[in-house]
């Protein structure tokens, strides 16, 4: 690997004599593929002990490590910043004074980190050290978001001016202290409670803030509406955007550390009438498993996946609707087959995760970066394996197919309802059928299901109509329970904590082939393959709820 700055804890480490630059370098490549810490990662490796670390950090920056059980937390100093802020960066305030304020923190503090403090107190900021499980403890303490911090800074931007609507007044009211406090705790809390998204949306009436969590939004107590403007456009700074710009659609990026997590948030700003729509997709590493094995899959699906997978051509298609989990699985199977040996490029609209061994072009049609034309110039960079990112057109599928043909395995995603449907909708491109079953080696249809709550669930006795909605018998039920969740703090009352994914797993056979080359309609095919063992969605999402993992409603609505 060539030289490159290496960030500043890995740095210190490596010039103190404790790691060689080969395991430093091994170090940034753990934290993009695991989005752990680095920090996390030279504790888990045993580079050095928590304490010795501290030692270490507090030494590079001239200050100590303390004893925070000998700081008393009164309520002046805990004033000093939001909850939001301080579970944000992960520190605690231990002393200010008119001229400075004093924080402890487990980990070197980012640049930005310190602008945004010293704007937020107009105080020069200064650290200390203290181990990561005891200001852990005095956050969950003294720095509870529990019992209205959103309340509080909804009020105090209540109290605000509208701002003027030229780019300076703009650019002032986005950079005020109550429209950063309010905006790192949405962030925040987004972050903490796993959502999938955050909506930011202006209506004519009012200005909402939504949550996607296990695939369900809900929503926050909304803001004024007069600050959608300088929150949003808040938004649009930390992702690099023009705030000036606000007729035409815009997309960009934030790279956060929260809690000492690695988070990156992908920034769409789409113009409407009352404003600007914002959604940020969160993408946080730590929180996504990429590795085959651990996401989800049934053993018998498992088995065949790594068998067809290693094929040396042929194409792979990945189907659901959007939000079902297809990426992982794309993602979780390229690392599978991701050695040294093996050249793998992959075109994403856009690029997600960063892996290392994967040459990941991102896709962008107002450029004339189109799917089907990386992917024309991908066959001269001599490829093994292809990942383009959705066949959406004849185009693309043709010269999917042709790489298929000259030797490459392809990987790929289609929105479709279940697997058969896959070879229905190459069929209805224009794809010739002899082309689809010369190449084609399997579809894996998914969906995710919202999965019970730990903490809450209970069991009980199923009714006839449930067991009738579901197509099963008392027989098949056996003395069986069904589970829900009553709802609990750990779950916000939904009943349902984390998600699960159903699959539906059809490999080509001869048979199949000969069906799809005399262009039988896709329910025919997916008998044909049930009749060789194919298992379909419904069957798999019905097996999730006698396992006890999730309720008749989630099966119901997506399957």
């Amino acid at each position: 690997m060539a030289d490159f700055e290496l960030p500043a804890l890995v740095e210190l480490v490596l010039s103190n004599g404790f790691i060689d630059r080969e395991q430093a370098e091994k170090l940034v490549q753990d934290h993009f593929d695991s989005g752990k810490s680095y920090k996390e990662l030279i504790l888990a490796l045993d580079i050095l002990s928590e304490e010795d670390l501290l030692s270490l950090m507090a030494g590079s920056q001239g200050t100590d490590v303390v004893d925070l059980d000998s700081v008393i937390f009164d309520e002046d100093l805990c004033a000093v910043i939001p909850a939001a802020s301080a579970r944000m960066h992960h520190l605690v305030p231990v002393e200010v004074t008119s001229e400075h304020a004093t924080f402890a923190t487990s980990d070197l503090v980012e640049a930005d980190v310190i602008d945004e403090l010293t704007f937020l107190l107009s105080r020069e900021i200064r650290f200390v050290f203290a181990p990561a499980a005891v200001i852990d403890r005095i956050l969950d303490e003294h720095f509870s978001l529990v019992g209205g911090a959103a309340d509080d800074m909804i009020g105090e931007l209540e109290s605000l001016d509208a701002p003027a609507e030229d780019e300076q007044g703009i650019e002032s009211a986005a950079g005020s202290a109550p429209v950063i406090r309010f905006v790192n705790l949405v962030l925040y809390q987004a972050i903490t409670d796993r959502a999938s998204d955050i909506h930011i949306e202006p209506f004519e009436k009012d200005f909402k803030i939504r949550y996607r969590v296990d695939g369900a939004l809900y929503e926050m107590n909304p803001p004024p509406l007069h600050m959608a403007l300088p929150i949003i456009s808040r938004v649009k700074v930390l992702s690099g955007l023009n705030i000036a710009e606000r007729r035409v659609p815009q997309d960009g990026r934030i790279a956060l550390t929260v809690a000492g997590r690695q988070v990156d948030l992908r920034v769409s700003c789409l113009p409407t009438v009352h404003g600007e729509s914002v959604v940020l997709r969160v993408l946080d590493r730590s929180a996504v498993s990429l590795d085959l094995e651990n996401i989800g899959l049934p053993e018998d699906i498992y088995e065949g996946i790594t068998l067809d997978i290693e094929k040396p051509n042929g194409i792979f298609i990945v189907t659901g609707p959007t939000g079902s989990g297809k990426t992982t699985t794309l993602y979780s199977c390229l690392r599978y087959i991701n050695k040294p040996d093996v050249k793998i490029l992959t075109a994403e609209e856009p690029v997600e995760y960063d892996i290392d061994g994967l040459v990941q072009v991102p896709i962008n049609p107002q450029q004339g970066n189109t799917f089907a034309k990386v992917l024309r110039a991908f066959l001269r960079q001599d490829p093994d394996i292809i990942m383009v990112g959705e066949i959406r057109d004849l185009e693309t599928a043709e010269i999917a197919i042709q790489a298929a043909l000259t030797g490459h395995f392809v990987f790929s995603t289609l929105h479709t309802n279940d697997a058969a449907g896959a070879v229905t909708r190459l069929v209805d491109m224009n794809v010739a059928p002899y082309l689809i079953s010369s190449t084609l080696q399997a579809v894996l249809a998914q969906r995710l299901v919202r999965t019970c709550c730990a903490q809450c669930k209970v069991g009980y006795d199923p009714d006839d109509d449930a067991i009738r909605r579901l197509g099963l018998t008392r027989d098949d039920i056996g003395n069986r329970k069904f589970y829900y969740g009553k709802g609990c703090k750990i779950c916000n009352g939904t009943g349902y904590k984390g998600r699960k994914g159903v699959f539906e797993y059809l490999r080509m056979s001869n048979p199949l082939r000969d069906m799809i080359n005399a262009r039988e309609p896709t329910l025919v095919i997916r008998e044909k393959a049930r009749e060789l063992g194919m298992r379909t969605m419904r069957e798999d999402a019905i097996r999730n709820v006698l396992d006890g993992y999730t309720t008749v409603d989630e099966v119901l609505r997506y399957t």
